[in-house]
């Protein structure tokens, strides 16, 4: 074999490990459409176990609260020995450890974990120096420009990419010179001009060979949301068909710091390096305390479980009513509209509730009023099936003025920042601020609502195409008969202020935005009697008189707005005033329930926080979230899951070919699963996934914070949507997923799917068959296994197999 044909193979080699260790970092979308994202997205084909043995090796993270959590939970009797044993026996890993091993493990808390150090770090402990701070600062000073989406008043020139704008600024930047990187300027210029020829470079510099293991993955976490934002770019460009290089580059820029370091201390450390290096190869190898930490998670999620299965066990408070109900309301399956529809239909027997992802089937790429920015109000794991507006009919003057106010905005917040107007600008302007910041105080600001704008569909859209639309969304949401006079089609969104989290309490199967446009939309082709006259030739029938309306509900006050001016017909007054009192009543129970968990709130104050500029918890979002139940209603209807489960409407006798099922598997339970993983990683690592506290946060370039006026961009929750100052406000429990079907229709999807299977094999999530009953009947284990639920001598199930 020639020289080159080995040079080629190494070239091949580390390409396939850079792009394993972009792939391995979870995308961070932007505040403006921010989504719960999976942090552990690029390990599920890993264990837990496995995955944890990784970050203890490259972050010095446990994945596990401390041992005393446990502890508290088992001496309280929310853990019981059953659930310990169960734990241990359903883990591959506990070999050697019984029931009392495991309680003594208790006892004491193990030594935190320790990363391995990169060369920043071995230069820091050798000069005194702090090197990984000054690579995050001056890393974070030139991605901040580079991304910026429209806050910075000069834009960073972009041509050529990220590594070649870096290396154009890197030559010019003098800081690293200043604090005693010399030549790192000159360093910068002899690098080569490609970020793979960079990465092979440093490979060659610092001794990695062609195998550089969990090297590249670590130096991309220590870059914190920078990595995630850039990760996000890629991973959009795949969806999209596209490639994208932004992640590779900032891997190299990353490795160039490294080299520059290693260089100039090279004496110092050369020793401790060889060691690092080596061990980075090494298969990554589970320790006894990661076993532990594991079964204990387990036995806390079982002890859920086994809660779950007694409330599903227990009698259904709910009142049965054969006539016609007089309102059916679709709401997104959110664990925030579990609480309300439970208050909701509490209220009256002729109310009836469903629940489907909030996009409601129409993934619409989306341009509000007088406005050119198309929004994709879908998961994002979707591409757009149709195109939308919103619009005013025949009046161009009403668009051309609301697009002047809005230039008219941008410019006069660009002049009150500009560096020859800033100061002049608060001499003069300041004190007519004043008005202005005494309204905010006292809770009298206000956030953007719904366009009033009707949205509709792009023109070309024909009926045919709009009567498949219908006909899926409606299988999906098993309501193809026993149509009510009215059905609400309620969206979510949460109207707050002074919160750059804001889009992140919107709907995350709408992209980040509010669910209005997409109910508005589904209302109103549902109404189409055009469409409806297709549906029948389909076997779906919509009664002459039933009436669809478009809804939002705002999370944060609970109330519910109705669109009903989109409507081509009246209502009958009496009806609308019947319905919207409903609604009243139902927001009422919902925030007195919601206040108990809310910090210093109480029924009356939980609306007025949502004005709150000072608020940092308006509402706690999804913390909480546990279990996803794919089921008839009937399965849970007068049964409180306390706001913790995303609940689906799925009848699978209506399910022909189980089309409905694989798409419940493949997508809600994907993006639930994503939310629950999201406020995991934010709650037991939250150094690593976390945003920090939100006291200290910046907005960095319109995409996300930072804590202080540098650094690393925060990406994941803050500290106060999992903590409430004295303890979580959500217990980090991986999500149980609970469907009433088959369980052989769900392995052979499973089997189809494998992404989704390794999600359920490898112990991200915990899969249930509801039997006939109604009850937790099937557990599966993995590979297609699956164990039935026991039931004990008192006739309560036992959640072990």
């Amino acid at each position: 074999m020639t020289e080159t044909t080995i040079d080629t193979l190494h070239g091949e080699a580390l390409a396939k490990a850079a792009d394993q260790a972009v792939r391995a970092i979870p995308p961070a979308w932007p505040l403006t459409a921010t989504v719960a994202v999976n942090p552990f997205l690029g390990q599920i084909s890993e264990t837990f176990e496995q995955t944890s043995a990784r970050l203890a090796r490259i972050c010095g993270v446990r994945l596990a609260l401390p041992r005393a959590h446990y502890a508290e939970k088992i001496n309280k009797g929310e853990i019981t020995d059953e659930d310990l044993m169960a734990a241990l026996q359903s883990s591959a890993a506990a070999k050697g450890l019984d029931l009392s091993a495991l309680k003594l493990a208790l006892t004491t808390e193990p030594q935190p974990a320790v990363s391995l150090p990169t060369i920043a770090e071995l230069a820091a402990q050798a000069t005194g120096k702090d090197w990984p701070g000054l690579v995050s600062e001056r890393i974070g000073a030139f991605a901040a420009g580079f991304f910026d989406q429209g806050q910075a008043l000069w834009a960073a020139s972009r041509r050529n990419g990220l590594y070649a704008a870096w290396r154009a600024f890197a030559t010019h930047d003098l800081t690293p010179e200043i604090l005693g990187l010399k030549g790192f300027s000159i360093h910068v210029d002899e690098t080569p001009e490609t970020p793979q020829g960079a990465i092979e470079r440093a490979a060659v510099s610092l001794g990695l060979g062609a195998e550089p293991g969990t090297y590249f993955h670590q130096l991309l976490l220590t870059l914190g949301g920078w990595a995630q934002y850039a990760r996000h770019i890629h991973f959009k460009a795949e969806v999209e068909g596209r490639t994208d290089t932004t992640a590779l580059e900032l891997l190299a820029i990353r490795l160039v710091f490294e080299e520059a370091l290693y260089a100039r201390h090279k004496a110092a450390i050369e020793g401790q390096w060889q060691r690092i290096r080596r061990i980075h190869a090494e298969p990554i190898l589970i320790e006894r305390n990661t076993v532990i930490d594991g079964i204990l998670q387990l036995a806390a999620e079982r002890a859920a479980q086994r809660r779950l299965s007694a409330t599903l066990a227990a009698p259904s408070a709910a009142k049965v009513v054969e006539l016609r109900p007089m309102l059916q309301a679709a709401f997104c399956i959110d664990v925030r509209s579990e609480v309300f529809r439970c208050s909701l239909e509490s209220i009256d027997p002729a109310i009836r509730t469903l629940g489907f992802a909030g996009f409601f089937g129409l993934g619409a790429s989306h341009k509000g009023f007088a406005s050119d920015v198309s929004e994709q109000r879908l998961p994002v794991l979707l591409k757009p099936s149709v195109f939308t507006c919103s619009a005013v009919d025949h009046d161009e003057e009403v668009d051309r003025q609301a697009r002047f106010g809005a230039r008219a905005v941008r410019a006069w917040g660009r002049f009150k920042l500009a560096a020859v107007s800033s100061f002049a600008f608060v001499e003069a302007m300041g004190p007519v601020y004043a008005g202005k910041l005494l309204r905010d105080g006292l809770g009298f600001g206000k956030g953007r609502g719904p366009d009033k704008a009707k949205p509709r569909f792009a023109a070309g859209l024909d009926l045919d195409t709009r009567a498949v639309f219908a006909e899926t969304v409606l299988k999906a949401m098993s309501l193809t008969e026993g149509f009510a006079r009215y059905v609400l089609i309620s969206g979510h969104g949460a109207n707050v202020v002074n919160n750059p989290y804001a889009s992140a309490l919107h709907c995350g199967a709408c992209g980040g935005y509010a669910g209005d446009v997409n109910a508005r939309l589904l209302a109103d082709l549902l109404n189409d009697a055009e469409v409806r006259r297709k549906l029948v030739e389909k076997g779906i029938t919509v009664p002459a008189d039933t009436v669809f309306i478009g809804g939002l509900h705002d999370t944060t006050t609970d109330s519910i707005t109705l669109f009903e001016e989109d409507l081509a017909h009246d209502i009958r007054a009496e009806d609308l005033v019947r319905i919207r009192q409903w609604l009243r009543q139902a927001g009422q129970l919902t925030r007195a329930e919601r206040a108990r968990r809310l910090p210093r709130a109480t029924a009356e104050n939980v609306m007025a926080r949502a004005k709150d500029w000072s608020e940092v918890r308006p509402e706690l979002g999804l913390a909480g979230c546990r279990a996803f139940i794919a089921a008839p209603r009937a399965r849970t209807a007068g049964r409180s899951l306390e706001g913790q489960a995303f609940l689906h409407d799925y009848v699978w006798s209506r399910d022909e070919g189980f089309k409905v099922l694989e798409l419940i598997l493949t997508a809600p339970v994907v993006v639930a699963s994503w939310i629950s993983l999201q406020y995991f990683g934010s709650s037991v690592a939250p150094s690593l996934f976390g945003a920090g506290n939100k006291l200290l946060h910046n907005v960095v370039g319109g995409i996300g914070v930072v804590e202080g006026n540098g650094g690393n961009l925060r990406a994941g929750l803050p500290w106060q949507s999992v903590h409430d100052g004295e303890g979580f406000v959500h217990e980090p429990l991986r999500l149980t997923v609970a469907v009433e079907a088959p369980k052989e229709a769900i392995s052979d999807i499973l089997r189809r799917h494998p992404q989704v299977r390794a999600l359920f094999d490898n112990g991200w999530l915990s899969l249930f068959a509801i039997d006939d009953q109604g009850q937790l009947g099937w557990r599966y284990e993995r590979d297609g296994i699956w164990n039935s639920v026991q039931v004990d001598s008192h006739s309560q199930r036992r959640l072990v197999g």
